[in-house]
């Protein structure tokens, strides 16, 4: 692993820990010549999945995307970057143990649903009116009194 410091190429591994879901293992590095510490994270590759979207359109998953729309639902709110990383990573995990190859985006949608309605009121309604595209503020509205 090349040090991202003085771009010697080799390194020694110093400590490993494995995340919870097992799905990522990070490891801290030493450079053999700086001497100075990083860290990486190694994660399983997996076979590419596919979204089919309402309109039949098909395209490759995108962790990226899916935290970035739970992102915008949270802006503004007190939730961490760490509690949407961990929400993507759920979802995603979930969907991979679900799922070979093609997800209805829908699926996607119910999930991170699910997990922001647990974790914030305000995030989910604003996730909502994207997902369900609300129409006029009734639907809003029936939507508001179900919580």
């Amino acid at each position: 692993m090349k040090c991202p410091y003085c771009n010697y190429r080799d390194s020694k591994v110093v400590d490993s820990r494995m995340k919870s879901d097992g799905t990522v293992i990070r490891r801290r590095r030493e450079c053999l010549a700086c001497k100075r510490r990083f860290t990486t994270k190694e994660y399983l590759e997996q076979s590419p999945l596919i979204v089919v979207k309402a309109d039949k359109r098909r395209e490759p998953f995108s962790s990226e995307k899916l935290i970035s729309g739970i992102r915008l639902a949270c802006s503004k709110r007190p939730i961490s970057s760490e509690t949407i990383d961990e929400i993507a990573s759920k979802v995603e995990f979930q969907l991979r143990e679900k799922f070979t190859e093609e997800i209805n985006s829908r699926e996607i949608g119910n999930l991170v649903m699910h997990y922001l309605k647990k974790l914030d009121k305000v995030a989910y309604l604003r996730f909502a009116s994207v997902y369900l595209n609300f129409q006029d503020k009734e639907e809003f509205l029936s939507e508001l009194k179900d919580l």
